[in-house]
């Protein structure tokens, strides 16, 4: 069989045999695409080594989603910080405090289960209120005491697997000073926002009182990327630099405010509300994000038909605009000016 080649029909109706057979009824296509492409690897002749990736990383996607699945209607803000972290730092308590008054509004908060930062976070949101991601290093290889108490922690060989369960399950995320791997993180979720392959989320840079470790960084990304051409003036504004833990949590819950969620439906990008703008916001609206349309304007909706497998945000209203696709970067702007609105609702606010 030549590399590359096809997978035969008659093995792919097989596949769909099988998978009758199991009794799945449900995202059957999907299923399909993935015992398909398993088979396309052997039919390709990869390498040993390949294919183990392939599977190690298949097998922990599958329990990490199984570890979320219980918790996917609880809103989650992952943080990220140094491993090296030692209690009696002032970073330590920052995090231990800015989780224990996000779990004090309902939050969950999830960290890669380890020393330091990690455990800081974890104390402070408590056990209950704590889920972990770790990754399996000579070095670190269990999990925090306060993880391990209920067990609810999935350990990933890769360190993309484990950024991707990291990320994908939340709402919000804060990083406390860190090293390598911290700004690995940080600049992970600056690129999924700045291309648009990820929706809009609020970052919190988060210091101690007084401290400067992510001043130096906006210092270098102003000097040296913006400087040089190598990012917009405003990419790094969608971030919020603070040594306030209030300050932390309230940029976390605010940006759900009124602001619910997006989908894309065709060229036209729905982004569903909790409270609907008022004739003369929705003109200031426009007004003021024009410039980020590529046609038309931006106009209030009910439900599209092509949402109907979204029940349980039928009821809500809906913004619809045609979005410039080069100017995805800067949709926190318009999210943003929306939950300012003085029609959006007051008080604390959650992730749906």
């Amino acid at each position: 069989m030549p590399e590359n080649a096809a997978v035969p029909p008659e093995v792919t109706d097989d596949v769909r045999a099988l998978i009758t057979d199991a009794g799945i009824t449900e995202n059957v296509d999907l299923i399909a695409r993935i015992l398909v492409t398993g088979v396309g690897l052997g039919l390709d002749r990869a390498g040993r080594l390949d294919l183990k990736i392939t599977t190690a990383a298949l097998t922990e996607m599958r329990a990490a989603f199984q570890h979320f699945a219980p918790y996917a209607g609880v809103p989650k803000v992952t943080i990220f910080g140094s491993a090296r972290t030692r209690p009696d730092d002032p970073v330590y308590r920052a995090a231990a405090s800015v989780a224990e008054a996000l779990a004090e509004s309902g939050w969950l908060v999830v960290t890669g289960a380890g020393p330091g930062i990690m455990r800081a976070a974890a104390e402070g949101a408590g056990s209950q209120r704590s889920l972990g991601v770790s990754i399996r290093l000579p070095f670190e290889e269990r999990p925090n005491a306060v993880i391990a108490e209920n067990s609810r922690n999935v350990a990933m060989k890769y360190f993309f697997t484990r950024k991707l369960m990291l990320v994908k399950e939340s709402h919000g995320f804060v990083c406390v000073p860190g090293g390598f791997g911290t700004l690995d993180e940080l600049f992970e979720l600056l690129t999924l926002q700045q291309t648009g392959k990820a929706e809009p989320t609020p970052i919190v840079l988060l210091d101690k009182p007084g401290g400067t470790f992510w001043h130096g960084l906006e210092r270098f990304v102003d000097e040296q990327l913006v400087g040089s051409g190598l990012i917009s003036p405003d990419d790094f504004d969608r971030l919020l630099i603070t040594d306030s833990v209030d300050s932390a949590a309230q940029e976390i819950t605010g940006f759900w405010r009124n602001y619910d969620s997006m989908r894309w439906v065709g060229d036209r990008l729905v982004l569903r509300l909790k409270s609907a703008p008022t004739d003369l916001e929705l003109d200031e609206l426009n007004d003021r994000f024009g410039w980020l349309l590529a046609s038309g304007r931006i106009e209030r909706s009910a439900a599209l038909r092509q949402e109907a497998d979204d029940a349980a945000r039928a009821g809500l209203p809906r913004l619809i605009l045609r979005l410039d696709q080069f100017q995805v970067g800067s949709l926190h702007r318009l999210i943003r000016a929306i939950n300012a609105l003085d029609s959006a609702p007051k008080g604390p606010a959650r992730a749906a």
